[in-house]
């Protein structure tokens, strides 16, 4: 076989297959959601009827951490330093494949799913996809925990670690909140939007970032035999 087709099988099992499964599992889960009334728009109405000119404006920022614009922006200007800091393209391309990923998964299905936002006033405007699973959320999970893991694997320090694992987790949870109390989402969407960015972060790392390290350390297990040593080791 090739080095081009070992590639191309490499990253088929290691990263269509895995998209592919998940997608597949994320629509069934939808269509189960929509045969059975989970009672989640009582969770909607009780935020909504709670909600706060500071709250209010607190999530607006919270949301606007995932919008599009601003995830694609900030992918793009991660990818270009970790290219220039760590002079090699392997964070970059995890990056870029971890929030890229997501996008795939739930464009392919949100909109077959078809599920209505809450039955809430909606203080975002709504895009035009659905609202099973969470873009903006499962987006939030794989760019900033996907930063978070590129960081702390150069770190040495494990104060600083906790902190960027501290703010990478952080803000994907404001996000989700975010979108659900500002009626965007139910319970679950935000739910499986995190599982779903979880999951793309943990199949591009995997496959991209610690595909090599892997293999190094397969070679260092190896038992080292000096030149020699076999044949005085024959009777």
């Amino acid at each position: 076989m090739s080095r081009r087709a070992e590639h191309v099988k490499y990253y088929a099992l290691t990263i269509l297959l895995p998209l592919l499964l998940m997608g597949g599992v994320t629509y069934g889960v939808g269509e189960l959601i929509l045969a059975w009334p989970t009672g989640e728009a009582g969770v909607s109405r009780a935020l909504a009827a709670d909600r706060t000119p500071l709250w209010n404006t607190l999530t607006d920022f919270g949301s606007s951490l995932s919008d599009t614009p601003y995830i694609v922006a900030l992918t793009a200007i991660a990818a270009i330093a970790f290219r220039l800091a760590y002079r090699r393209w392997r964070e970059s391309v995890f990056l870029v494949v971890a929030v890229w990923s997501q996008s795939l998964v739930f464009l392919a299905v949100t909109e077959v799913v078809g599920r209505h936002r809450p039955p809430v006033e909606h203080l975002d405007p709504a895009p035009p996809t659905s609202s099973f699973p969470s873009g903006h959320v499962s987006a939030a999970v794989a760019f900033y925990c996907g930063l978070a893991l590129v960081l702390t694997t150069h770190l040495r320090n494990r104060a600083l670690q906790v902190v960027v694992w501290t703010l990478g987790i952080a803000a994907p949870l404001s996000v989700a909140f975010s979108r659900l109390y500002r009626g965007m989402h139910f319970l679950t969407d935000i739910t499986w939007g995190l599982l779903l960015g979880v999951v793309c972060v943990v199949v591009a790392a995997r496959a991209i970032l610690y595909r090599r390290e892997g293999r190094a350390v397969a070679r260092e297990s190896r038992p080292r035999i000096r030149p020699g040593a076999q044949s005085s080791m024959t009777p």
